[in-house]
């Protein structure tokens, strides 16, 4: 019999019944705090008991709701970007470019020297900044045949869409879906820290290329070394490669520049004006307005995008809503400084670098079971923030070492982005996980020294 792992709702929930349940052994407990540079920070030596709540199915109950009442703001802004998003996707802009570009291979013996590092970091731009994810499934029907047409293999052209976005997400840098709503719940400014961001996803995103540019140069080499060898055979004898006929026009240049400027208002107003979340939904908002017009998408097919986008992120709303429910339940029951005070040994450590390290590791085991980056930083910053205070590691590189337990994902057999893209290959995951053992090794090590600067320099 095969091991199902539960979808992340039935987990979510279960997590939910399990806190509840624990609600009525673990004894209530409390740490004082202080105010630090206008911060209400824990002081490490203040905890002692008090007496505990503990939370029946009455409350078990009411915990979605309530927290989908106090994650409002957060779950509105995901809602509002995802339906700016979908209006962008619209207009086909962003796919007319990406096969525009495909088909220069063609013709420039530049171009295909480029198009490894040249897409693998478009990608990875793309899960840094709009939280690419999902959206590159369908890529692999372009990729695998271009990548088999210059010589390489199946690999290949499923690791330039989705190893590129991956990287990109796990190492993100203006990424709303994690890097923000990670620091909004963290308390620290929205988007902030983004010039250390910038290093570890230029290393990211370099790793990523320079691996796979040396598989790829090993397999056009000696074919006979690819693990997909035999697949992709049968494949080149099938149809040629197909990019789309469909040529960039004004229209779509126009939306990308409207989108490229977009984010880069972003970055000027978080850097320079201090936005938040609403300024940051207000932009996408206008952006998407905008879009619309030039994209002459019209009111119907502008409002049915907007709602599709919207639509298609309700379910991370509701990730959102429950995992918020269960801080409320621990909170109600005085129960998280208990639990804070016994993660502490397991993550203190002689010197802070390690105890970030702790946290890494920790947050990619959980992304066994968790794979919205959403979900996770709602369900674990509101822990790990104060834990991290607790231990000497700020909580910008908690926030960090969050983003780089995702780099896990590429990996697991329990994500449903990896099953997807894989199966729309037609790769064994077994296959897959073979090959990618030394890059997620890389990864690794990777990770684990990238959070050494952070705890050096006290990154706040």
């Amino acid at each position: 019999m095969r091991l199902r792992i539960p979808n992340t709702f039935v987990l979510l929930f279960a997590i939910l019944a399990l806190i509840a349940l624990a609600t009525w052994f673990i004894p209530g407990g409390k740490y004082e705090t202080h105010l630090v540079g206008g911060k209400q920070l824990i002081d490490p030596a203040s905890f002692h008991y008090v007496e505990s709540a503990p939370q029946g199915l009455v409350a078990l109950m009411k915990a979605p709701i309530k927290g989908f009442v106090e994650a409002a703001q957060i779950i509105g802004f995901v809602l509002v970007v995802g339906g700016a998003f979908a209006v962008v996707q619209k207009t086909d802009a962003i796919d007319t470019g990406i096969r525009s570009i495909a088909r220069m291979h063609e013709h420039s013996p530049l171009v295909r020297a480029a198009l490894i590092p040249v897409f693998v970091t478009l990608f990875s731009l793309g899960g840094a900044t709009f939280g690419m994810n999902e959206e590159a499934i369908p890529f692999v029907l372009i990729f695998v045949p271009l990548a088999l047409a210059l010589g390489y293999d199946t690999i290949v052209g499923v690791s330039i869409p989705f190893l590129g976005s991956q990287a990109g997400f796990g190492a993100a840098f203006l990424n709303p879906f994690n890097v923000g709503i990670a620091q909004g719940i963290a308390g620290v400014p929205v988007f902030s820290g983004i010039g250390y961001r910038l290093i570890v996803w230029v290393a990211t995103t370099t790793v990523t290329i320079l691996f796979l540019m040396w598989y790829a140069a090993r397999v056009k080499q000696n074919p006979t070394l690819s693990p997909t060898y035999v697949l992709d055979q049968s494949r080149r004898q099938e149809q040629p490669i197909h990019v789309g006929l469909d040529r960039m026009t004004g229209r779509h240049k126009a939306v990308l520049a409207i989108f490229a400027l977009s984010l880069a208002a972003m970055v000027v107003g978080v850097v320079k004006f201090d936005w938040y979340i609403d300024e940051i939904a207000a932009l996408f908002l206008s952006m998407a307005i905008v879009v619309g017009i030039v994209g002459r998408l019209g009111p119907d097919n502008w409002v049915a995008a907007f709602m599709q986008g919207a639509k298609d992120l309700a379910p991370t709303a509701l990730v959102i809503a429950i995992a918020r429910g269960t801080m409320i339940l621990a909170r109600d029951a005085h129960i998280i400084d208990t639990m804070l005070h016994g993660l502490m040994p397991l993550v203190q450590s002689s010197h802070p670098v390690f105890a970030a390290q702790k946290m890494y590791l920790i947050q990619s085991v959980i992304n066994f079971f968790i794979h919205s980056g959403t979900g996770q930083a709602a369900l674990t910053m509101p822990i790990m923030a104060p834990l991290a205070d607790l231990v000497g590691v700020t909580r910008q590189t908690a926030i960090l070492a969050f983003q780089l337990g995702e780099l896990s994902t590429p990996m697991i057999p329990t994500s449903g982005i990896t099953v997807g893209v894989l199966a729309l290959a037609r790769v064994p995951w077994i296959t897959w996980a073979k090959w990618m053992i030394p890059l997620q090794l890389i990864y690794l090590v990777l990770a684990l020294v990238l959070l050494i600067p952070p705890c050096l320099m006290q990154w706040g």
